[in-house]
């Protein structure tokens, strides 16, 4: 999916832009942080003390955040480190709603999709563009890290509701979403779909489909291969690592100088 930005940036507002480029390496990462934010919220949660792991994921993610905030320009280990503890601590976050307080997956799943229209649509009405490489006020940042944390939550509804509720189990879900998430794509470039639609749409649908592949691969139940949350969590965090250090290292174009 190519680049969505539909508004000119000028150089001096460029050089604040926090988001990175949109390439075939940001959608790789992503599904891979999603992934392992699954399986490794599973894993803490399975060593320490749910309200200890839970507590703990919910400072790490603020420190994340603020040091996202304060940077001054888009850094990949920054980013990338913000988006990891969003994906670890929504999991948890998104068990409890479900599995602790009981609450029906189709109506969280329904409840998130609301809540993501109301924010996309405030979002809009106050600055004009949906657009992520916009986001070059803090107003616009607090918008954008507002839907990615929603955006988690409703992936995480909507991989649990299929896998679980709808009995299709880890791997259909898997290769469900993996047809889906094509399909944006493929109507942006061939049926006319905008590319800020086409983006959102796949950024969703890149929680349950990295979910649904981690927990295929570590699930101790009859639809998943037994691996482990530690494993697996530890065999998705280093590829991920290793493409941030990529793209941490490559100039990225949005930047001026």
């Amino acid at each position: 999916m190519t680049n969505p930005v539909p508004v000119a940036i000028s150089p001096a507002r460029a050089l604040a832009t926090k988001v990175p480029e949109i390439t075939a390496s940001f959608w790789v990462i992503k599904v891979l942080s999603t992934g392992m934010g699954e399986t490794f919220s599973d894993f803490l949660v399975s060593q320490l003390p749910p309200e200890l792991a839970v507590g703990g994921a919910g400072v790490a993610l603020i420190v994340a955040l603020v040091a996202q905030f304060r940077s001054r320009r888009y850094v990949a280990w920054i980013y990338w480190t913000a988006v990891v503890m969003v994906s670890i601590f929504g999991t948890m976050v998104a068990d409890i709603v479900d599995f602790k307080l009981g609450v029906p997956l189709p109506v969280t799943t329904i409840a998130f999709l609301v809540l993501l229209g109301a924010v996309f649509g405030l979002w809009y009405a106050c600055e004009k563009t949906l657009s992520v490489h916009s986001i070059t006020t803090r107003r616009r940042e607090a918008f954008y890290w507002a839907t990615v944390m929603i955006t988690f939550a409703l992936g995480t509804a909507a991989g649990d509701l299929t896998a679980g509720k709808m009995h299709l189990g880890y791997l259909p879900s898997t290769v469900l979403f993996a047809v889906v998430i094509a399909i944006p794509a493929i109507a942006h470039r061939w049926a006319g779909l905008g590319a800020i639609p086409a983006f959102w749409a796949s950024y969703v649908v890149t929680r349950p489909l990295g979910a649904s592949a981690t927990d295929w691969l570590a699930a101790d139940r009859s639809d998943g291969l037994r691996l482990g949350t530690g494993w697996v969590s530890l065999a998705v965090t280093i590829p991920m690592v290793a493409l941030i250090a990529v793209v941490a290292l490559r100039p990225d174009p949005q930047q001026v100088d």
